[in-house]
């Protein structure tokens, strides 16, 4: 495992990396076969932010915090990254998860701010893997977003996932 740990606005110390390094090693518990694991410490005014982006069998498990202490952040952002592991390996029903070294099917290449008057302020681009609508919804709920842009494996067109307001999901499929 490959832990890439950065400090944005903040100084690193031997001691923040070492810990940052220690608590996601935990991950290693579900499976020896993560990607590059990158971490992204933060720190705006009084509020101590991380992100971890970790690869994983074609699926990416994305986890962010924000507290007033590093080590708070560090510890809940790798226990939501614990229980992200735990709800994907009840769903395919496995206690250890083997590797079939795919790249994510999220995967982020750019990431450019726009600083305009318009409403756009960040455009990201990224890839889309095949998968059904379920893997689509399963992705979704494992980074934690409401929704979720792939390509469906049944049309070959790109959908989107999302979680509704009053539960269960909802699929846009476009008409062309």
């Amino acid at each position: 495992m490959n832990i890439n740990v950065r400090g944005k606005q903040m100084k690193m110390t031997d001691a923040l990396k070492d810990y940052v390094e220690k608590r996601v090693r935990k991950l290693e518990k579900y499976s020896d076969d993560f990607l590059d694991i990158q971490v992204m410490l933060s720190v705006e005014k009084e509020r101590q932010r991380v992100e971890v982006t970790a690869p994983l069998n074609g699926f990416l498990l994305r986890g962010e915090e924000e507290t007033d202490d590093m080590y708070s952040s560090i510890d809940l952002v790798v226990d939501k990254l614990e229980r992200q592991m735990e709800k994907y390996r009840k769903r395919i029903g496995k206690k250890r998860i083997k590797s079939t070294k795919e790249e994510p099917s999220y995967i982020l290449e750019d990431d450019e701010e726009i600083f305009d008057n318009n409403s756009i302020v960040k455009t990201k681009k990224f890839s889309a893997k095949l998968m059904s609508v379920d893997e689509a919804a399963m992705q979704m709920d494992l980074i934690g977003h409401n929704f979720f842009v792939f390509a469906n494996a049944d049309t070959g067109q790109i959908n989107v996932v999302y979680r509704r307001k009053h539960g269960g999901y909802g699929l846009l499929e476009p008409e062309y």
